[in-house]
């Protein structure tokens, strides 16, 4: 198993606020993917695994504003070679967005290592279900229910492996050995919605930073490492669940 990585340099031409680097960086994903035909009737498909996943621009700075005339860093991972590749040409060739252009992208193979640990460094996204059936985001405060958590974690993994490679893995347990929440109170992901031709809303998803200890066995290391390439949780093509992990290359 391995996963591709793009780091990719932005020359920001206006002042971004954190909570719209989502959007524009998705946004500017969406537009590089139209160039494509093959990557445009994936972007049109809804409600399935595009096997990629990104973070936001980095550094952060201490008042949340990307500055005009700054460099920054984002990533964007995926388990298929041709999909970053195809973006790595893209991406630089699009030069006409208001708000940045990707002026440096470096492309990396990860091959699969052992992981001690995983950081999710975005928020991750969880769709539960209530007692009346209703779909809301899984929070400590709207819900807590750990093992909930952890099983909608798994079989959501479980689908993206299953939905690149083409066959089930069967686990006999779950793949966390340790879940630590990092936040107080939910972190916010904002994208824009186009309701019409005039009309556009912007729509606040709720989700939850995590520290997880994966367990050492064969297919939960094989799920830990689909959590870093195509990220853990739900709305990857929207900026959730981007993963950091330490362990042994």
């Amino acid at each position: 198993m391995n996963y591709f990585e793009l780091r990719c340099i932005a020359y920001i031409k206006k002042d971004i606020a954190y909570k719209n680097s989502f959007n524009l960086i998705s946004k500017y994903i969406n537009f590089s993917m139209s160039q494509d035909e093959k990557l445009k009737d994936l972007h049109k498909k809804e409600n399935i695994f595009k096997n990629y996943s990104f973070g936001s621009f980095y550094p952060i700075e201490k008042d949340k504003i990307y500055k005009k005339g700054g460099t920054y860093s984002f990533t964007i991972r995926s388990l298929d070679e041709e999909f970053i590749l195809k973006l790595q040409k893209y991406l630089r060739e699009n030069v006409n967005n208001s708000f940045f252009q990707v002026i440096e992208t470096i492309k990396k193979r990860v091959n699969r290592f052992f992981i001690s640990e995983l950081y999710t460094i975005t928020p991750t996204i969880v769709t539960v279900k209530d007692q009346n059936n209703k779909s809301l985001f899984w929070t400590t405060q709207k819900d807590g229910d750990i093992l909930k958590l952890q099983k909608q974690l798994q079989d959501n993994l479980l689908r993206k492996y299953e939905n690149y490679y083409g066959k089930k893995l069967d686990p006999s347990q779950n793949f966390i050995q340790l879940i630590e929440l990092k936040n107080q109170k939910p972190q916010s992901i904002y994208f824009e919605k186009k309701i019409n031709e005039d009309k556009h809303i912007t729509v606040r998803l709720l989700g939850n930073k995590f520290k997880i200890v994966p367990n050492e066995d064969e297919i939960s290391q094989k799920l830990a490492f689909i959590a870093l390439a195509c990220g853990l949780g739900e709305k990857q093509s929207l900026g959730g669940g981007f993963c950091l992990g330490k362990g042994i290359r």
